[in-house]
C-alpha cells in the first residue's frame, strides 16, 4: 500500500466522530411575535414512545441519504403542517454529541410570521405549541446540575488483557442538564443546551448583553 493512496483517501475526507451513533436533525425556529423576536417550542405528544409530554424543537431521526439540514426541514414541515419552502433554514449551531451513542445537529431557521396557533400541527407527534421571547434566554441564565457518567464493565470483559486488571483506573465524565422555567413550562436537557448554544453565539458576537444588532 502506498503513502499517495493513504493521502487520496484521506486528504479531503468529511470527519465525523467515530463509533456507531445515532444522528437527529432539529431546526431552532424563529417568529415574530408582536414584533419581537420568539423561539417556538413543541410539547410532545403522550402518545410517543420516547419523552411524552417533554419540550423540545421540532426535528427527528437523519434518514439514510439525508443530510441533516434535509432532516431539519422535512420534520419540521411534517411536524407543524408547513411545506418545506416556507421554511428558511439559516445555518447551524454547535452539534451535540452525548455519552448514549446520540448526536444532534441544530439549525437555526425562521418559519411564516403567523399565529404558531395556526400551525396544522401533527396531533401524533405534537400535542401544543408555545413561543418565548429569546430576550429572555439571554437575559436569565439556565439552572445547571451536573449527572456523572461512569463505567460499567461486564463480568466477561478480559481483565487479564489489561494492566491492573479488575483495579483499572477507568476515566468518568460529566454530564451537563441544564433548566429554563418560562410561566407554567420547563425547558430542559438537550433542548435547553441548545438554547444555551444559540445565546452564547449571540453573546460572543454582540458582547455580554446579547443584544442583538
Amino acid at each position: 500500500m502506498k503513502t499517495s493512496y493513504l493521502k487520496a483517501i484521506t486528504q479531503h475526507r468529511q470527519a465525523k466522530p467515530e463509533g456507531d451513533y445515532k444522528g437527529f436533525s432539529i431546526l431552532v425556529p424563529l417568529l415574530q411575535v408582536q414584533n419581537e423576536l420568539h423561539l417556538l417550542f413543541e410539547v410532545r405528544s403522550e402518545n410517543l414512545k420516547t419523552q411524552p409530554g417533554e419540550i423540545c424543537f421540532p426535528g427527528g431521526r437523519i434518514e439514510m441519504n439525508e443530510s441533516p439540514e434535509q432532516c431539519a426541514l422535512r420534520e419540521t414541515a411534517e411536524e407543524l403542517g408547513l411545506a418545506e419552502a416556507a421554511i428558511e433554514l439559516f445555518g447551524p449551531l454547535d452539534y451535540i454529541v452525548t455519552p448514549y451513542n446520540l448526536i444532534l445537529y441544530p439549525y437555526l431557521g425562521t418559519l411564516p410570521t403567523i399565529n404558531p396557533q395556526d400551525f396544522p400541527i401533527n396531533p401524533d407527534e405534537v400535542a401544543a405549541l408555545f413561543t418565548v421571547p429569546l430576550s429572555f434566554f439571554i437575559e436569565n441564565p439556565p439552572l445547571e446540575h451536573p449527572i456523572h457518567v461512569k463505567t460499567e464493565v461486564d463480568e466477561d470483559f478480559p481483565f487479564d488483557k489489561i494492566q491492573n486488571g479488575r483495579n483499572y483506573n477507568w476515566k468518568m465524565g460529566s454530564y451537563p442538564v441544564l433548566f429554563y422555567e418560562y410561566a407554567e413550562h420547563i425547558i430542559w436537557g438537550m433542548t435547553a443546551r441548545i438554547v444555551k448554544n444559540l445565546v452564547e453565539i449571540i453573546q460572543s458576537k454582540n458582547g455580554e448583553n446579547g443584544r442583538i444588532i
